[in-house]
């Protein structure tokens, strides 16, 4: 099992949408290594910390698990979508998705700030200068870490 910390803004799809949905697919992924870390090493099973970006408390925020693995991001075909890629086609898949299936809300964010102060976490890539991917490889120490924080921070 790997982990992984997916970034999202929250206006466009949050954890609260994956809530709602159950499960759901993760599309619109346009950047050659965040596409390649989903097709090559994201596979079903394999568990998620769900970060809000882009927002007044930015963190992590829930976990969800893949629970299907990379296939074709029809998106990238449709030329009414907003993920359209003339270059893409379904004899030519440029693009991948997952889907992802809700797993847990925290009750308050574990935001960035929380992160870059817990020594467990000191080596994470989320709290490093200039590291936007929006798709990140976690250790199972770091995941644990976040999610242990979570916890705390609702009295649990």
């Amino acid at each position: 099992m790997r982990y992984w910390l997916m970034k999202s803004e929250p206006s466009a799809y949050s954890i609260g949408d994956l809530e709602t949905a159950g499960t759901d697919h993760w599309d619109g992924i346009r950047n050659y290594q965040a596409r390649n870390l989903m097709r090559d090493e994201m596979k079903a099973g394999d568990r998620v910390l769900f970060h809000h970006s882009s927002t007044e408390v930015v963190g992590v925020v829930g976990t969800a698990i893949v629970s299907r693995g990379a296939y074709p991001d029809h998106t990238s075909w449709d030329p009414e979508s907003k993920y359209f890629d003339p270059k893409s086609s379904p004899d030519n898949v440029r693009w991948v998705m997952v889907d992802l299936t809700f797993e847990s809300r925290f009750a308050e964010t574990v935001t960035l700030a929380e992160m870059r102060a817990m020594p467990a976490l000191e080596h994470m890539r989320v709290i490093k200068k200039g590291q936007r991917l929006s798709i990140q490889p976690v250790t199972a120490k770091e995941f644990k870490a976040v999610v242990a924080h979570a916890k705390k921070k609702a009295g649990g």
